[in-house]
């Protein structure tokens, strides 16, 4: 230990630490400090080296209350204009999800909302977004660009994605998603519009360090095998991870291309095949469920978890919070989801919004409780880390911690 104070030493605690392979990493009777945005010191209080108010400038007692890393929602959408609650009415009265993205609706009826806003409207819309989530207990963002779908509009969802980073003092990691849909414009152009993005928009928005990561939309209503590879390609010479939307709606071999790059995960994965899943076992790529997106439009078939499970494949869960197929608000509520929908165990549901997300980010200072990790972390109001799950809605946060700094309060 440092002969320096502390900044602050939480006591009284009950640490969800996920950094040990014990249920939850749970230590009863804990104490955390925080020191110069890090993790300074964790354990038992019966452990700690002193005197808990010689050890450290502020010290509170939780009294009991559960501390988890600080929630991370791995993908994400966030930033758009407009709604599509008409489509969810449409839905509703028999129009399935390809009739209304090929009559014109779908992602390229937020393109036009999307394109029509300017800088300062999107970020004014999409804030309140992005606040809801920190309240919940995420502190670390992976925000996709796709709802421009030309160089000016897709720069510019990137930097309203910085600046709610900015805005809100939390991790903003962003996602070039230019093989969203194809634009109007390139209606009969398909070609055109690939070599667009590949040749011209993505290395544009690179250089300007607008991209953390490079993803697509391989569907047989998006994009082809083939034109996600080239994409994947050009990632790659620019030094750029990649990840997919793969094996939603069919099985376009997807996760194994994004595997074969080395990709941080393959997202959605409903139609994943047995093969699909070596692949990804074989390359360590992170399996996003994306459990809002399967609740809203009604699916019955659900990712092979059994499979995943069996190959060690780690799984990250996401609030995929966009416009049309999830409109939800809540990490929280996509682990409870992740757990009744998909079986998930709530341990599995909680490692998929912390450790397993900071996998799928490519981020690995955060997303357990450990010395030397950022000091992002969540004092909730419960003592039980299932009840995490358990719960439907209601406001469980009690503290948000931020790099040490605590930036929400809720008794």
């Amino acid at each position: 230990m440092s002969t320096s104070r502390w900044d602050r030493l939480l006591i009284n605690a009950t640490l969800a630490t996920f950094a040990a392979e014990a249920p939850y990493g749970l230590i009863d009777d804990g104490a955390i400090a925080m020191h110069r945005g890090r993790i300074a010191w964790i354990g038992r209080m019966d452990a700690l080296p002193g005197a808990p108010t010689a050890l450290a400038e502020k010290v509170e007692s939780v009294d009991g209350a559960l501390v988890t890393p600080g929630l991370i929602d791995c993908h994400t959408h966030l930033v758009f204009a407009g709604d599509r609650a008409h489509e969810f009415d449409l839905r509703l009265n028999g129009a399935s999800y390809e009739d209304i993205a090929l009559a014109g609706g779908g992602i390229v009826s937020s393109v036009n909302a999307t394109r029509g806003a300017t800088e300062e409207q999107l970020f004014a819309q999409s804030l309140p977004r992005a606040q809801a989530l920190l309240a919940d207990g995420v502190t670390t963002l992976e925000i996709k660009s796709g709802y421009g779908l030309d160089l000016e509009s897709e720069r510019r969802m990137l930097r309203v994605a910085r600046h709610l980073g900015r805005a809100l003092n939390i991790t903003v990691r962003t996602s070039f998603l230019g093989l969203h849909a194809l634009p109007p414009e390139y209606k009969d152009r398909r070609g055109e519009y690939v070599s667009l993005v590949c040749d011209d928009i993505l290395p544009t928005l690179a250089a300007e360090k607008l991209v953390d990561a490079v993803d697509a939309f391989c569907e047989s209503i998006g994009f082809s095998h083939a034109e996600t590879r080239r994409l994947f390609d050009c990632a790659k010479a620019l030094g750029l991870p990649v990840k997919l939307h793969a094996e939603q709606l069919s099985d376009l071999d997807g996760a194994a291309l994004v595997a074969e790059y080395g990709g941080l995960s393959a997202d959605h994965l409903e139609h994943l095949s047995e093969s699909g899943i070596q692949a990804m076992a074989a390359a360590g790529t992170v399996a996003v469920l994306l459990p809002g997106a399967f609740y809203a439009l009604r699916e019955t078939k659900m990712p092979p978890i059994e499979g995943l499970r069996q190959h060690a494949v780690a799984m990250a869960i996401a609030t995929d919070c966009n416009p049309g197929t999830s409109p939800l608000l809540s990490l929280r509520m996509a682990a409870g989801m992740a757990c009744t929908l998909f079986r998930l165990t709530p341990e599995e549901a909680l490692r998929g919004v912390t450790v397993n997300a900071a996998r799928a980010l490519g981020l690995h200072d955060r997303g357990t409780l450990a010395v030397g990790q950022r000091a992002d972390l969540v004092v909730w109001n419960v003592s039980d880390a299932a009840e995490l799950c358990y719960w439907i809605g209601g406001q469980l946060v009690r503290q948000v911690w931020l790099g040490g700094e605590l930036v929400s309060h809720n008794r």
